[in-house]
């Protein structure tokens, strides 16, 4: 049969379904696929915030939404051109975000009475029969039944062959974007080695949904993407955590400093101890804990012992390990804090973004207890972001607070892989024995940045004092004299803000040096304030945008780039943090554009937002 090849340029789908439908392995399949073609990608998956949602209700909507195009992209996408829909809740809580003519391929065993009542439809009405969905493109198909027919030989539950439909929607979706099925043949190959009749069930299912686009006069027209215009290396497609796992094990390979990660399961979090657990080869050590209390403890003492301490949580548990970071600023020794963000407060959205523990991480500990503060801006970014926290931790004997958010660690975008030589070094100096003129060891003898020695315990003459209580000047022995701790607090602030001079100066990502509105960001507004402002400039507009990656302290010229501007718009996922702190040390009158529904801000209302200052 003749088939119409058409050309695209950009391309967003949405697979949506029920969390037991599969969507998050069909996207992340679908995406691996992407990559090897060479198009620029953006993902961003969405799960339900219920462990187990009743199946087929609004709240258990799985989601994974990716974007694919032959130019550069920053976001994936506001509208879809492609929406999945497995059953009626899924259907209804994406629909509003279908670009009108879009295409909208619907299972239509989803779509029964009991799946319309559990998506509260009014009774007798079925979007896919009546005139609900005209503008789009509807394509309606039984993969349920098609599924069970492929499978009708199998010695196995209906049950286990409904499992394998999302395969049929992917074999489906690879014909009409005129891909081949080897890369997922090859993935559940590997995932079901053992497991001869789930791997053959599904391979078949994969087939028969690419050969039903191939053999049924319904479709005529095929579509692809070309390859991304994008610098020449090697790339792989990764997830936000992942990265941050492969700069953490850069930096301890680097520094020569073992990993050891101490940590306790959170969402969105806990892929990480899952990555890095897999790397023992590196010398990494990780220890899922009882708490995080125990979590964050065990990293300290890992640290304190000469391995790169590290734990990993989101909000509520840096709330929990809040004591015991003051512990470490107190001791000054190297340690990395990860927090992957999600909505709050307490449990909150736990499986949504935010970028609400800024503050937090500022200030949310007892006492003055200053530690800086790195943030990654996008999935890929993680890897340089998190080694630029470790340099900084070791370099300068401090804690350091490194944020991302569920946004980012399960997003994926292409990533090129690092040449190990381009890594900056990461100086590691352990102090080994005592000075010719040092008749005793001083554990707080500082050097021009403030620095204190690293000392492991059982050297030789370096005996010293650690724990909590206030430490005395130079000798480290407790102190409880008042001109003694005001002199502490003091120093152990300089200390930080001295890391901003052994930081870059802050750049600008797109604009001019002088205009009208600059728009400063952090984190995972990057993407959504890039492609504004790109838009912005193409239309001739004075506008300019600054992303940070120093949170704390700020780069050393951020304020003079600051005055080079009328307006100053700050666009957050959270209720206006980062703009309290730009005030506060800039005295300059920032405006706000805040968004805290726990999906990311997009480009269409961020534009309306600048156009007000424009």
């Amino acid at each position: 049969m003749d088939r119409k090849q058409e050309v695209l340029q950009d391309v967003v789908i949405k697979f949506a379904g029920d969390s037991g439908d599969g969507m998050q392995l069909t996207g992340t399949q679908f995406t691996n696929n992407t990559a090897l073609l060479g198009a620029d990608l953006s993902t961003f998956p969405d799960f339900p915030a219920e462990i187990r949602a009743p199946q087929g209700t609004l709240p258990g909507v799985s989601g994974y939404q990716l974007r694919f195009s032959s130019d550069s992209i920053y976001t994936p996408g506001d509208d879809w051109d492609v929406l999945v829909a497995m059953n009626a809740a899924a259907l209804k809580t994406n629909i509003k975000h279908l670009k009108k003519g879009g295409k909208v391929i619907v299972n239509t065993d989803g779509f029964d009475t009991k799946n319309l009542r559990l998506a509260n439809y009014t009774d007798g009405v079925n979007p896919i029969e009546d005139d609900s969905l005209e503008g789009y493109e509807v394509i309606k198909m039984d993969i349920t039944k098609m599924t069970r027919e492929v499978l009708k030989e199998f010695q196995m539950g209906t049950k286990e062959k409904d499992r394998a439909k999302n395969m049929f929607v992917l074999g489906f979706l690879y014909w009409m974007y005129g891909r081949d099925t080897k890369t997922t043949e090859k993935f559940l190959q590997e995932k079901f080695s053992k497991k001869p009749d789930i791997l053959e069930s599904n391979l078949r299912v994969l087939r028969a949904g690419y050969n039903y686009g191939d053999t049924t006069e319904t479709f005529t027209t095929q579509y692809t993407v070309e390859k991304a215009r994008i610098a020449p290396g090697t790339y792989r497609s990764i997830m936000g955590n992942q990265a941050l796992s492969y700069g953490l094990i850069a930096a301890s390979v680097k520094s020569g400093l073992p990993i050891f990660l101490g940590t306790y399961p959170i969402t969105p979090a806990s892929d990480i101890l899952h990555e890095l657990s897999k790397h023992k080869n590196f010398g990494v050590k990780t220890m899922q804990a009882e708490d995080e209390i125990a979590s964050v403890t065990a990293a300290i003492g890992a640290s304190y012992g000469g391995h790169l301490g590290v734990t990993t949580t989101s909000g509520p548990g840096l709330a929990l390990k809040a004591e015991a970071m003051g512990l470490a600023v107190m001791l000054e020794i190297p340690l990395i804090i990860i927090n992957v963000q999600r909505g709050g407060p307490s449990t909150g959205l736990p499986t949504k973004t935010e970028q609400s523990d800024l503050l937090q991480a500022y200030y949310g500990r007892n006492g003055e207890c200053p530690m800086p503060i790195v943030s990654a801006s996008t999935p890929s970014d993680c890897f340089e972001a998190v080694y630029e926290a470790v340099r900084i931790s070791v370099e300068h004997m401090t804690p350091v607070i490194f944020l991302s958010d569920g946004y980012i660690a399960n997003g994926a975008e292409p990533w090129q892989f690092p040449n190990t030589e381009k890594l900056s070094t990461i100086k590691v100096n352990f102090k080994t024995d005592l000075g010719h003129n040092e008749p005793k060891f001083q554990p707080y003898q500082r050097d021009e940045n403030l620095v204190r020695p690293w000392a492991l315990p059982g050297t030789p003459g370096l005996e010293h004092r650690i724990g909590g209580l206030e430490k005395e000047n130079i000798t480290g022995n407790v102190s409880y004299e008042p001109e003694n701790h005001q002199l502490m607090v003091k120093i152990r602030e300089e200390k930080i803000e001295k890391v901003a001079f052994n930081i870059p100066e802050q750049k600008l990502d797109n604009g001019p040096e002088k205009g009208k509105v600059l728009v400063l960001g952090w984190g995972s507004t990057y993407g959504v304030i890039k492609t504004a402002v790109i838009d912005l400039l193409n239309e001739g507009h004075e506008i300019a945008h600054a992303h940070l990656r120093y949170v704390r302290p700020f780069p050393a010229n951020l304020g003079d780039i600051l005055r080079n501007y009328e307006t100053i718009l700050i666009p957050e996922i959270n209720n206006g943090q980062l703009i309290k702190i730009i005030r506060d040390k800039y005295f300059v009158d920032a405006k706000g554009y805040n968004k805290i529904m726990g999906i990311p801000i997009t480009k269409s209302e961020l534009l309306d937002a600048i156009k007000a200052y424009l």
